[in-house]
């Protein structure tokens, strides 16, 4: 009766999350698509472009809107890096001294591509201003560079016979000013009434039942949480993340805290069909968004309550790795959104997954992060995959493949391909160096066979679609892992965004095509359908090798 009782309560759980998206879908939506449409200026804003020197009345090409992209992130990452190693000579940096350049180098990179993979403790390593002022801040700008991305490849949809997609400065500060602080700051005011903690103190011993003494550091918490969550970055103020007490302290903040990493994502179809004028356009792409989010919900959650194996099912359930506060149900609903959004946060440890469990986490990161992806990349990965359906579409019937009145030819095409095919030659190749170099197996894995084989796909995965989550049994604490891990974190992120708002260029240039009795409408449950296969089909053709020898093997052995 106890069993049932908490799968009711955790069912629960799982549908007042998805009543509480459904509620802001639509006021979030509708406002972010005001945000990117606004003729006005606000007056910080204006004052932002004034010290940039930056005319925000002047498009760019795409070309242009591209090295904006690249030089912002350039420099973040130095400045990121410079703030780290110069931290003992920083205020608040608790007496640390500063980063190591290899942990800092990779810091710096992760966080600016919004992967936020951490290979160092955070309570041990970061002083308060470095947490503050540098982390976070690149919470808020990676996250906002995602979201400018995005908006300038629907531009790209809806713009004809014109070279401009918009001004990537003025996306920039529009998205950090007008959308992620004041929501940011909301959501932190929720967090702190929550129990989270936020102040600027010092290591401080505390007594514990046992009579021991254990030294726990405070610090600026709920603030970099509101963040990390709503701009599904995922670095924790802690090594132990959001399943920290003072990251998490309750399950109804840990489920906030899903609620938040969620919200943006599956508001931006919304902010999609108004930008293009048509909201069904915008309900096609979260049907799809959400069936795939469902299925890898239910998955996850089937396979840790019922908790394949002879200790689980011996102890009444999976709970090796998660917070008893939290629950099977609420931790496999965490894990499977987290790997879904490129957040990389985490309530439990995702080592500690079934290996059915932790295979469906690598397969959310594998198929690109679309269901409903991070911050602005959910929302373009889909899109590419739609070009990808309307193309097959195209070769069944056999005519010219549009997509909102845009013809898909050579050219579209060609990115699109290179699009689908980076992130995965990334992730096989840095896999298959670290698991195929006796050196590089012995010296990052615990394990071997096939959960040795997972904890490096995972890694990989992870670092390659900007997730930041990792299995604790790989070690990523070496200057190999560092350097391999952020290349992959750089070309994970830079490349498909070149390859986006290079397709944005030439879909705006395009003169739009006429509706006719043979266009394949894009905005039925059919398309969806469509494009929902092509989503499972591609990870799965290139993937499925990979999965079989590792989760799958596990699984079944």
């Amino acid at each position: 009766m106890s069993a049932l009782s908490d799968s009711a309560a955790g069912f629960l759980t799982i549908a007042v999350l998805v009543v509480a998206l459904a509620a802001v879908h639509a006021p979030l939506g509708d406002f972010m698509a005001r945000v990117y449409t606004s003729t006005r200026h606000l007056r910080v804003e204006r004052f932002l472009y004034r010290v940039a020197g930056i005319d925000p009345d002047a498009e760019q090409r795409w070309p242009v809107y591209a090295r904006a992209v690249l030089g912002f992130s350039f420099v973040s990452v130095l400045f990121l890096y410079a703030f780290q190693r110069l931290q003992a000579w920083l205020p608040l940096s608790l007496g640390f001294a500063g980063v190591a350049p290899a942990t800092a180098w990779n810091t710096a990179i992760s966080f600016v591509t919004n992967t936020n993979w951490q290979s160092y403790s955070g309570e041990s390593t970061m002083g308060h201003l470095v947490q503050a002022a540098g982390l976070a801040v690149q919470n808020f700008t990676s996250a906002a560079v995602g979201m400018a991305v995005a908006v300038a490849l629907v531009r790209g949809f809806t713009r004809s016979r014109t070279e401009r997609i918009g001004s990537f400065w003025v996306d920039l500060v529009r998205t950090c000013v007008r959308i992620l602080l004041p929501l940011s700051v909301v959501a932190a005011v929720v967090m702190l009434l929550g129990g989270v903690v936020q102040n600027l103190a010092g290591p401080t011993a505390y007594t514990t039942i046992a009579g021991g003494t254990q030294t726990i550091t405070g610090g600026p918490i709920a603030s970099q949480e509101a963040i990390k969550e709503l701009g599904t970055n995922g670095g924790g103020f802690f090594n132990a993340n959001s399943a920290h007490p003072f990251e998490g302290p309750t399950a109804w903040v840990s489920l906030f805290q899903v609620f938040l990493m969620l919200a943006i994502p599956f508001s931006l179809p919304r902010t999609f069909g108004r930008l293009v004028g048509d909201k069904r356009h915008g309900y096609a792409v979260l049907g799809v968004m959400g069936a795939l989010w469902l299925a890898a919900v239910s998955l996850t959650v089937w396979a840790e309550v019922t908790g394949a194996g002879a200790a689980p099912q011996a102890a009444g359930g999976a709970m090796e790795g998660k917070e008893v506060r939290f629950g099977e149900v609420l931790t496999a609903l965490f894990g499977a959104s987290t790997t879904s959004t490129s957040t990389g946060a985490i309530n439990g440890a995702h080592d500690s997954l079934t290996a059915a469990g932790g295979g469906v986490a690598m397969l959310n990161m594998m198929l690109g992060e679309v269901s409903p992806g991070g911050t602005g990349s959910g929302l373009y990965g889909l899109l590419v995959l739609a070009v990808i359906a309307v193309f097959l579409a195209g070769l069944m019937v056999g005519r010219t493949p549009e997509l909102l009145g845009k013809k898909i030819g050579k050219g579209e095409v060609t990115l699109v391909a290179l699009y689908v095919l980076a992130t995965p030659t990334l992730l096989l190749v840095g896999a298959a160096l670290t698991a195929g170099i006796p050196s590089l197996r012995d010296a990052s894995l615990q394990d071997d066979g096939a959960h040795g084989l997972s904890e490096v796909l995972y890694a990989y995965a992870s670092a390659s679609n900007n997730n930041g989550s990792a299995f604790a049994g790989f070690g990523a604490a070496t200057d190999y892992q560092n350097v391999a891990l952020a290349l992959c974190m750089v070309f994970g992120r830079f490349v498909p965004m070149l390859l986006v708002i290079a397709l944005a260029g030439r879909l705006a240039s395009q003169a739009p095509v006429p509706v006719t009795a043979g266009t394949l409408p894009t905005h039925t449950p059919l398309f969806a359908s469509l494009v929902t296969v092509v989503v499972i089909v591609v990870a799965g053709l290139t993937y499925f090798p990979a999965l079989a020898l590792a989760p799958i093997a596990e699984a079944l052995s």
